[in-house]
Parts: C-alpha cells; structure tokens; sequence
C-alpha cells in the first residue's frame, strides 16, 4: 500500500477522448485528485462522480485537476460522462496497471463469491509529484467534499492571497 510522504507512482493512460494521460503534464503546475472506483454508471460511482463535477470548479481555484480512473474502455466513460453531464476526466486503466501500482486492485468477497475489484481509494498528488493523501476504501457519498477541504488545507488560504 501507498502512503503519505511517498512519491506517486507516475502514470500514463488514456482518457475518455484517447488521448494519453501522464503525471507528467501536472508536475510543477497543478495538484492531482487521483480517485480509483469499481465500474462507470453504477450507484456509489455516479455519485462520486457527480459530486467531483459539482466541486468542479471548486477544485479549479486551488489549481487541482479532479481524474477518475477505472478499468472501463474510454468509450464506456464517454458514455458515463454524456448521460450525466460529468466535468471529470476518466482514465481507462483496461490493463490494470495503474490500479495495480496504487494498490487498488484486490480481493473482495460478496455473497460468498471471490473475485478481484477496485477498492474505491482517492490519492492527493501535489505539484512536486508527492502522495499527500491516501485513502483506501472510501466511502462515495461526502467524499469529494472532504478532499476538497484536504485540497483547501494543501494550498493554503490561496483565496486569502487573491483578495489582497
């Protein structure tokens, strides 16, 4: 598992438009909400993605990009954007290997049955590349909110320094 104080592990995938994603084009410019959930278009994930876009530009003002990342093609998230007007990018992780290096990707047993999921887990990146947030097994709803306060905290009072 990943912890606070590490570097994140760079990462490089396709977003719902097919073009390549990096870790890379953030350093030294913005800070990353990398949030990992199990599938597009099902309850506890439409909510979390809902609430990611409500903040949207909530996040914007703390010069922080919101990527949802699962294991679904890019058609399958543009689909999940279109029907509910989502203002995240998605990454297509259909390999596997960005969750597999977040440690998302685990065993899960439901009604008796094991099988392999994505635990529902947010990592804060900040602009030096550096985890300075992990959180495992997240709970969907409230929880875009409380990485927005955590957002809030990493940069400080910026809206105190806009002001002035």
């Amino acid at each position: 598992m990943l912890e606070k104080q590490q570097n994140a592990p760079v990462f490089r995938s396709k977003n719902q438009n097919n073009q390549l994603v990096s870790l890379t084009d953030y350093i030294g410019e913005k800070n990353v909400v990398l949030y990992f959930y199990p599938k597009d278009d099902t309850p506890g994930c439409t909510i979390e993605a809902n609430d990611f876009t409500r903040l949207a530009e909530e996040f914007g003002k703390y010069n922080t990009v919101v990527i949802g990342v699962s294991k679904d093609s890019c058609e399958s998230h543009v689909d999940f954007i279109k029907k509910y007007g989502l203002n995240v990018e998605l990454l297509a992780d259909t390999s596997g290997e960005l969750c597999e290096n977040y440690g998302v990707w685990r065993e899960r047993e439901k009604n008796g049955v094991k099988s392999m999921a994505i635990l529902r887990s947010t990592f804060i990146i900040n602009k030096d590349g550096v985890l300075v947030d992990v959180a495992y097994g997240v709970t969907p709803e409230g929880h875009a909110e409380e990485v927005l306060e955590k957002i809030k905290n990493l940069e400080g009072h910026a809206e105190d320094a806009l002001e002035t």
